[in-house]
């Protein structure tokens, strides 16, 4: 992800519900220049159940290299066409960075998107598709995202997770959900709509 707390926002019931299977969770970001944004990504990251890592910049060797030491099944990025230019860079980077990592390693074996401000990209609304239930987790994402205390999350992001955990839950009958969208690894879709 771009920033401290992009996973906790888009994707945080999933990956504690994840780690909380017993799936070994990373949260990467490349580190902020405010130092305060990195130490509640890691408390943040530690709520979740997750291992928080932070690296220099966002290049694709630098991405290679950490694919290849983690050597993750599923990786969750930003949408290709988001509308922050920060996310857009990481999920481009990302994308540039697989090919050689999955022909030499197999993994990941997985890529999808998350969600996005408000559900809206670039060039428009991010597409239902796979779904989880995070109805579980919910509270565990909300302290997560509530650790990054010097976000606007109580005026901003707060409110929109809510909505969107509210909106995606509803589209299968259950009180929260986040959505994910497949991104092809070398021409290749998840057989599954399962993350």
């Amino acid at each position: 992800m771009a920033h401290p707390d992009d996973a906790e926002l888009w994707a945080g019931g999933t990956l504690a519900r994840l780690s909380r299977a017993g799936c070994t969770v990373t949260i990467s970001v490349p580190e902020h220049p405010e130092t305060v944004r990195n130490a509640e990504g890691a408390f943040a990251a530690d709520l979740l159940g997750a291992t928080f890592h932070s690296y220099t910049e966002p290049t694709v060797d630098t991405l290679q290299e950490l694919l290849d030491a983690v050597r993750p099944e599923v990786v969750i990025t930003h949408p290709l066409d988001d509308v922050h230019p920060d996310h857009r860079q990481v999920a481009h980077t990302l994308n540039a960075a697989l090919p050689d990592v999955v022909i030499s390693t197999g993994c990941p074996q997985r890529v999808y998107s998350s969600d996005t401000y408000n559900g809206l990209t670039s060039t428009g609304p991010v597409a239902a598709h796979t779904i989880v239930d995070v109805t579980a987790s919910w509270d565990a994402k909300m302290r997560a995202l509530a650790a990054h205390a010097s976000q606007p999350i109580a005026e901003h992001f707060g409110p929109m997770a809510e909505t969107l955990g509210r909106v995606w839950g509803g589209r299968i009958g259950v009180t929260y959900g986040e959505n994910f969208v497949p991104l092809p690894v070398l021409g290749r879709l998840p057989a599954s709509s399962t993350l």
